[in-house]
């Protein structure tokens, strides 16, 4: 199942040193300085690290994190904005906007800013285990819970924290509801995904698989059009992935169907669903073609390449064959001119983004300690000697290279 899911590149950022000479007026104050400068590279360098996994990441995430909040909790007892929180200057560039960063001077938008980058990272070892060779059930969880870890950060994010910016996020950019909306969908929808390959290897009730590709298919529906008012040139290839995957598991949704259709002695009804399963399967056929054509950012999916993809084919053509022939032999019935109305509602594996919380803040940053950082001593504006802009350089990612195809995406 390589190339089975479309992932948009990693955001990229400067370097921030936390030099704060001066300021940092003790040497635990220092000290947090260093810490804070040290685990943010530390984190930087895991989201290309192939040999990471949950725990390393939420390991490093921890630690940087706990120290972070010491710029932005309140530390002295009032209601009263941390002191330290607007001190430092941090640059991100965004997933869809090539490598032109937004910079502000706040350390929320640092802390939503890397956490959008360890969802992310979630999303892509997900994809990652998805590329193996035969994987077993404990790593089919894994992507499972990866996958819904990774919408529960975005949801975290949009409700508790982006709204705290004092710059508001700008259109099209990566913490903008229509982008961090689509991001949460795709996840959830991904994750049931996994939920139905299980529930075919492990040949549940036809009824339950048509209702989860049903609402899978609503899900990618949704985050496609939570994207059509955003510019065309770093949207559309996104958008074709979500429309070919709606597609092809509306595909699936009128093929289980049209099987629950046929136990119930349906036959007709039975046959139509499956002639609108093969024209979703047609469509998506044609839209993996487009998806592929489209320039934009990301890594490009080859859905139709896999045996997951090319065995739904087989599966509606055989189906329809079987109706057609019983029809001609017991049942004699009409087919309906018009598709059935699908209104099936799954009560088992809708996949819910898991709840996400910052960790607590270091042990480190005491009210004590952050009485000793000192704003009155730091640098002071320097307009003749005019500062080097840090370059955001794109991040390199590892390659995915894809093993034998199975066909499943559980052993």
């Amino acid at each position: 199942m390589a190339h089975w899911f479309h992932r948009n590149p990693l955001k990229a950022t400067a370097p921030v040193s936390f030099n704060f000479y001066g300021v940092a007026a003790s040497p635990a104050a220092n000290k947090i300085c260093n810490d804070l400068r040290m685990s943010r590279a530390r984190l930087l360098e895991m989201f290309t690290d192939v040999t990471c996994n949950p725990e390393i990441m939420k390991n490093a995430t921890d630690a940087y994190f706990s120290l972070l909040q010491g710029f932005i909790a309140s530390l002295d007892g009032t209601t009263q904005e941390n002191k330290m929180r607007f001190f430092q200057n941090f640059k991100w560039t965004d997933t869809l906007q090539g490598n032109t960063p937004s910079a502000q001077q706040d350390a929320i938008f640092e802390l939503v800013s890397m956490a959008f980058n360890v969802a992310l990272w979630y999303t892509k070892f997900a994809s990652r285990l998805t590329g193996k060779e035969n994987i077993t059930e404990a790593e089919a969880k894994e992507v499972h819970r990866s996958l819904k870890i990774a919408a529960g950060i975005f949801k975290h994010l949009m409700e508790a924290y982006i709204p705290r910016l004092i710059t508001p996020a700008e259109k099209g950019r990566d913490l903008e509801a229509r982008v961090l909306d689509t991001y949460i969908v795709q996840s959830q929808a991904e994750a049931q995904e996994v939920t139905i390959a299980r529930a075919i290897e492990l040949k549940h009730n036809a009824s339950l698989i048509a209702a989860l590709a049903f609402e899978t298919a609503n899900f990618y529906q949704k985050a496609d059009h939570t994207l059509n008012t955003l510019e065309p040139d770093y949207s559309s290839k996104w958008r074709k992935y979500l429309q070919l995957k709606q597609h092809f598991y509306m595909a699936y949704a009128y093929c289980y169907h049209g099987q629950t259709l046929l136990a119930s002695d349906k036959c007709g009804e039975a046959i139509r669903s499956l002639q609108e399963a093969e024209k979703c399967y047609s469509k998506a056929e044609a839209l993996c073609k487009e998806y592929r054509h489209t320039k934009g950012p990301g890594t490009t999916a080859k859905p139709s390449e896999q045996l997951f993809f090319l065995k739904l084919g087989g599966l509606i053509k055989n189906t329809l064959e079987k109706c057609q022939r019983e029809n001609g032999f017991i049942y004699f019935h009409k087919i309906p001119a018009d598709a059935p109305q699908l209104e099936l509602k799954a009560s088992y594996g809708l996949a819910e983004p898991v709840p996400f919380e910052f960790p607590p803040l270091s042990e480190q940053c005491t009210p004590e300690v952050y009485a000793t950082f000192d704003l009155t001593k730091g640098p002071k504006d320097d307009k003749a000697k005019p500062k080097q802009e840090e370059e955001v350089k794109p991040v390199k990612e590892p390659d995915l290279k894809p093993q034998k195809d199975t066909g499943c995406i559980i052993s």
